[in-house]
């Protein structure tokens, strides 16, 4: 399948940066939301985005005219009957999903494509909502999706080949270097990642080093390009902590126990950039 529309749903941070690496990749794009302060706000976020990228010299003025004209903004799902993929970026909430996918499922052509950038809910049973399981797929992106190169391809159960090379040849086409993995709690990058992020906290509680110390060990010694204290506090220490307990619960093992400190800085509202507290000061 050729695809040359995408539909998002969404148009949020995850939603209205997958819409500018579409529309700057030559991909039209009609981005879904409820309200249309959403998707004005969806809209002017991609274009402070493009004008950044302007001021970096890596797009020109009519890149970006060139992009924006390539996305619809809407609040009409009927409009996503254009797309051959619909791309669902809404909040990380089981049943919102299911009430989301439920109601496009009975919108698109059957040929149409259906993907969840979920980063951390099961495709597979996404996907048994649906009417095209077979053609039900998860596309994780990463924030800030314009920058960071990966995308988690993940294949349900029910996914087809075709299914799966279709989405992989899109995400290449959007630049991205997509890594294909099965599904399962965390899929592979979270759920390397989000442990690591629960033990740099158990080193911290333990009084090992300082938060300081404990990042710059993992920059200097681990070539990583941020410590793990402050990517939790980017990330969201709530995020975490979630994630934490979905694996806990899914696997049933204690090597996922959260971390009693990140209990307690969710309890106490320290929840990293977004609330100017976590490990660090904002």
């Amino acid at each position: 399948m050729s695809i040359q529309t995408v539909g998002i749903i969404g148009a949020g941070t995850m939603g209205n940066g997958i819409a500018q690496a579409c529309a700057v990749s030559g991909v039209n794009v009609v981005m879904v939301d409820i309200s249309e302060a959403s998707v004005a706000k969806g809209i002017a976020n991609v274009a402070n985005s493009l004008d950044r990228l302007i001021k970096k010299e890596k797009i020109t003025e009519a890149d970006k005219a060139a992009a924006l004209s390539r996305i619809q903004g809407s609040t009409n799902y009927d409009d996503l009957k254009a797309a051959q993929l619909v791309i669902e970026a809404a909040t990380e909430n089981f049943e919102l999903k299911v009430k989301i996918l439920k109601q496009v499922d009975e919108l698109l052509a059957p040929e149409v494509i259906v993907a969840s950038n979920t980063s951390s809910i099961s495709i597979t049973q996404l996907a048994a909502v649906t009417q095209r399981a077979d053609r039900f797929i998860g596309m994780h992106f990463f924030n800030p999706v314009p920058m960071m190169a990966l995308v988690e391809i993940i294949r349900g159960l029910q996914t087809s080949d075709a299914t799966h090379d279709a989405v992989h040849a899109l995400a290449t086409r959007l630049g991205k270097s997509p890594i294909t993995v099965k599904n399962a709690p965390g899929f592979v990058v979270n759920r390397i990642l989000v442990p690591m992020i629960n033990e740099a906290l158990f080193v911290l509680a333990e009084g090992l080093a300082t938060p300081e110390d404990i990042d710059a060990g993992m920059k200097l010694g681990c070539n990583q390009p941020i410590g793990p204290l402050a990517l939790a506090d980017m990330i969201g220490l709530d995020v975490c902590l979630a994630v934490m307990e979905v694996y806990l619960h899914e696997f049933g093992d204690s090597k996922y126990r959260p971390c009693p400190l990140l209990k307690e800085m969710v309890a106490a509202g320290r929840l990293g950039r977004k609330t100017g507290r976590g490990v660090y000061v904002y």
